[in-house]
This record gives structure tokens, sequence and C-alpha cells, in this order.
């Protein structure tokens, strides 16, 4: 089959040892990162298998419309940034492994290394140095502090025991069966949202965006801060309200902000409001960016495609067009 693998920015997929599962189908890889509906139509008109690599790629229904060889989309993980509805209509078969019983050690590893430049103003000190600068402020040590965890899911519990063993007090805010889950683990529940912004000096966001959780902390959440508070993303920046988080880092409460998510993606201009303030650090989605976790979340999305090419496809997220896919080339 005719495999296409958008937005490996560094070439780094044909590297993986699971590559060696397309064996025999013809692959072709894209690196660099491209929005237009015509270019993108053109680069992929002889597709029969599209790879994505998480949302860096929109594909909505008037791309897929004009691409008739396209029989299966790949990817790992939810999937906002596909016109499902269009895919079930036109016989494209989705196969997406949510992978329920998985962490990402990778994003939780990261969100805790946001924690520690946040609280010690790593970023500033070291470019400050760079420019001749000797010790530019006072950072702040963790032990002893507050860590608010907003959604106890799988990185949620990981981000909670790394803070658990620097020796924060981890305070959760989630949904009754996540603080359920949280409490049996050993740790508080705060008593409603409010008090959880309140009494937080540091608040990590771990929740999935839906439509129901699009905007969820709001300006009134991020008033509530202390100015010494630090808040950090790396799940999705549609969980703050549009233009609540810069205006709240104005404001000074939260004193700083780290984050890993921006509501467009690629982010390019160096002129981003969240770019030029210094009290923000800011990293490029690298939350799921590490050779390890590309080699999991690969093994999947290429054994979707084993599955598929066997005529037994799997983590299909549109089952109802089983019956009417497109038929696949033999």
């Amino acid at each position: 089959m005719n495999i296409a693998i958008l937005d490996d920015y560094f070439d780094t997929v044909r590297t993986l040892p699971c590559f060696a599962k397309l064996l025999g189908h013809d692959v072709t890889i894209w690196n660099d990162h491209v929005d237009d509906v015509g270019i993108l139509a053109d680069r992929l008109k002889d597709t029969e298998v599209l790879v994505l690599i998480r949302e860096r790629t929109k594909i909505p229904a008037p791309l897929l419309e004009r691409l008739p060889g396209l029989r299966l989309i790949s990817q790992r993980s939810v999937y906002p940034h596909i016109d499902i509805e269009a895919c079930t209509r036109l016989g494209i078969v989705v196969s997406s492994n949510q992978h329920a019983g998985t962490p990402s050690y990778a994003a939780a590893e990261l969100t805790w290394a946001l924690v520690l430049a946040a609280a010690r103003q790593l970023p500033q000190q070291v470019a400050a140095l760079k420019i001749g600068r000797w010790q530019i402020g006072v950072g702040s040590t963790l032990r002893g502090k507050t860590l608010g965890i907003l959604g106890y899911g799988r990185i949620g519990a990981a981000v909670a025991g790394y803070g658990r063993a620097f020796g924060m007090n981890v305070l959760v805010w989630s949904s009754p069966p996540s603080l359920e889950r949280a409490a049996a683990d050993g740790y508080a529940a705060a008593d409603s949202k409010a008090t959880f912004f309140t009494g937080s000096d540091v608040v990590s966001l771990h929740l999935r965006l839906y439509p129901a959780t699009r905007g969820i902390v709001d300006a009134g959440d991020l008033a509530r801060m202390k100015p010494s508070a630090i808040l950090v993303n790396t799940s999705r920046a549609g969980l703050i309200a549009p233009g609540a988080l810069v205006s709240a880092l104005r404001a000074g409460r939260p004193g700083m902000a780290a984050v890993d998510v921006f509501e467009e993606e690629p982010v390019t201009d160096p002129n981003h409001p969240l770019l030029t303030m210094d009290n923000a650090i800011c990293t490029p989605h690298l939350g799921y960016v590490s050779r390890d976790e590309y080699e999991l979340q690969f093994t999947d999305i290429f054994d979707q495609i084993v599955a598929y090419a066997s005529g037994t496809p799997i983590n299909v997220v549109n089952p109802d067009l089983l019956g009417n896919a497109r038929t696949r080339k033999p």
C-alpha cells in the first residue's frame, strides 16, 4: 500500500525499530508542515494510508473529498483534528489507539521539568548568564508547597507522584471518579474549584480537551491564584479561556506560567504574546516528543496498518462504516 507520514520534522520515524513493520509497503515521509488543502491534496493524491503524528495537521472534509484513494487514517490518541463524520461518509477507516492503560511518561516528565524550570527561573537565569549577568533573581523551592493537579488521569497521577517525591502536598480537583482514584492513592481533594486555585502554589493541567472542558479554566480561576504561584499547561491550550492567561500574567496572578501548548500550532511568530513575557516559559509542544515515546506510539500506529492490511482493522473509531469501507487495493 501507498503510505504517507506527515509532519515528521526531524525525519525520526524511519530510524525507529518499529518502522520495520512497514516493510513491503511504499512509504513517503514529509518533514515539513503544511496547512494548505490544495498542497496537501496534491501530496497525498496517491495515498491509501495516512499516518498522522498527533494533532499536527488538521484533516478536514474538503481535503478528504479530494483523496479518492485514501482508505485508512492511522494515528494515536484523541482526534479533534480529523473530520470523523466525513471519513465515515467517504468510507475511510480511522484507527486510533487510545492507550487507556499507558500513561505518557514523556509528557509527565516534561511537565515536571517545566515546574522546576519555572520555580528556579532556569531559562531566565541561563539567558542572563550568556550575556554576562550573574544571578538575576531568587527562585523558590518546592518542598512543603502545594501542587494542584487539575484532572487526575494517567499523566496527572504520574505528576502527582513526582510532587510527592519532592515533598510537596498534592491537592486534586477533577471529576468524582477521578477524585476517588486520587483519594485511594493518598491525595487530598479540594473542597471546591475556587479553593483549589486559591490554595495551590503550582497548578498543573491534565485534562483532555472536549467541549465540556474547553475554557474550564477562566479569568476568575487565574485571579484567585497567588502572585507567587505557577501555572503549568502541557495538556491543551483550549483548557484555558481565550486570552485569559496572558491577561492574568500581566496582572501578576499567577506570577509565572510554563506552557507547552498553544491555540494554534506551530507557533512561528516571535511576537506571540506569551513569547514576549518575562514571566512565561514556553516550549514547542514537546510533551510526547522523545524517541522512547515515539517508539511506543508508532508501534501502535503501524500495528493498526498491519491489521488493516490483513483485513481485520483494530482500534476503529468510526466502526459504523466497516460494512461500507473503501475497498483496498490488492
